[in-house]
């Protein structure tokens, strides 16, 4: 009889008997959605780096959390539904998470403090030759452009019911900058971090399938073959006062922004000034692996089935996709008014790299300019709207934030 009774509480108390229960299904869905993205990350080497962790933290929050009776949950979404507000009676602070919380609980609060998209940020920095933006400061307006996307999926998303913050930062996806994305919805819409980070990733993985069709569509072969002048050499010195310079300007232009333009700065200057270079090969290197880790199981502990499967989760595939494709427009046609103006100089084709997915975007535009014309090098030229991309997205997100927080 002993026997039984213990087998009996060992069921009751497995992670398995909860499938049958109180809507456990859905963690079994979820639990497949999570195989599907870790397949996709280790087999189709979608951003393997960032979607492996991501699925195997979606993999572990619904192994263990069955709603907020569940103890034994490595993350616990009940305790950041009220943080840090002090006039609801489930009230929760960092402090309380530290001491009620999970492992994964733990660990996200870097993400909802904003420290590892900033540290990531950080990294990009110091990984990026911000020279061909400076040899061709018109890469700014391409980089602009490819913004478009951003506030027109804003607009869509705000027309099917979301509040103004959920639509802030559904609409960041277009900027095809995940760092950026999650620092945004972190304070915004919290409760849409999976969907939309899972979204943002995605989308940067699917770059070089999204994009061509969307570049061969808006320009002609004769525009695709533009050879375009090799840019002049950018002396030591700019590229040390550029980062201090836009840093200066963009921070007191949306004081939001700090956090990513400051850390994006910084790392360049580590990796330009000459007198860093330790520095810059450990953000370059131990830094970015160590946050990658973190980030990505952060971010996918956010996708508990109850919070995930809803008709939200499929709007925000759909707008995150539309807003990507629309960045990719926005930059190619502004391509196209600068080729008219410049007299057929310019490759339209590098205004699509406007995105601030570096380096993909930027070889993308390389590819399929070399298959118009296999003599074209576009990569140096897309790399300045690439990076122009990457500040676009962060002044985004900052306009956003100033607007809507």
């Amino acid at each position: 009889m002993d026997v039984i009774e213990t087998l009996k509480t060992l069921w009751q108390d497995s992670g398995f008997q909860s499938f049958f229960v109180d809507g456990g299904w859905k963690n079994l869905i979820m639990i497949i959605i999570s195989c599907v993205l870790l397949y996709l990350g280790i087999k189709k080497k979608f951003e393997p780096l960032l979607l492996v962790g991501i699925a195997f933290g979606c993999l572990l929050v619904n192994l263990s959390y069955f709603g907020p009776e569940s103890s034994d949950a490595l993350y616990h979404p009940d305790l950041w539904s009220n943080f840090l507000d002090p006039n609801h009676a489930d009230y929760h602070s960092y402090g309380a998470i530290m001491a009620h919380g999970g492992l994964l609980d733990i660990l996200y609060i870097g993400v909802k403090a904003g420290i590892y998209p900033s540290l990531i940020f950080m990294g990009v920095g110091a990984m990026t030759d911000f020279g061909p933006l400076i040899s061709n400061p018109k890469s700014l307006l391409l980089g602009a452009a490819a913004q478009m996307g951003v506030f027109l999926a804003f607009i869509g998303a705000v027309c099917l019911g979301f509040t103004g913050e959920e639509a802030a930062s559904i609409g960041i996806i277009g900027g095809a900058d995940g760092p950026t994305a999650i620092f945004l919805t972190t304070r915004l819409a919290p409760h849409l971090l999976g969907p939309i980070a899972i979204a943002a990733y995605s989308y940067m993985a699917l770059i070089p399938m999204i994009q061509p069709p969307l570049m061969n569509l808006l320009t002609t072969e004769k525009e695709r073959k533009v050879k375009m002048e090799q840019n002049r050499t950018v002396s030591k010195t700019e590229k040390i006062i550029f980062p201090i310079i836009v840093a200066m300007f963009v921070i007191l232009l949306l004081p939001s922004t700090a956090p990513l333009v400051g850390c994006l700065m910084l790392g360049n200057l580590w990796r330009e000034c000459g007198v860093t270079e330790r520095l810059s090969d450990t953000v370059q290197n131990a830094l970015m692996n160590i946050v990658t880790v973190f980030l990505g199981i952060s971010v996918g502990a956010t996708t508990a089935a109850n919070s995930f499967l809803n008709l939200k989760t499929l709007m925000i595939i759909v707008l995150g996709l539309t807003a990507f494709a629309f960045s990719t427009i926005g930059g190619l046609l502004v391509g196209k008014i600068m080729y008219k103006l410049s007299g057929g100089k310019i490759n339209p084709l590098i205004g699509s790299a406007g995105v601030s997915a570096v380096p993909m975007a930027a070889r993308v535009s390389q590819t399929v300019g070399q298959k118009a014309n296999p003599s074209n090098f576009l990569l140096m030229h897309a790399m300045g709207p690439n990076v122009a991309g990457v500040i676009g997205s962060a002044i985004a997100a900052g306009f956003l934030l100033a607007v809507f927080k």
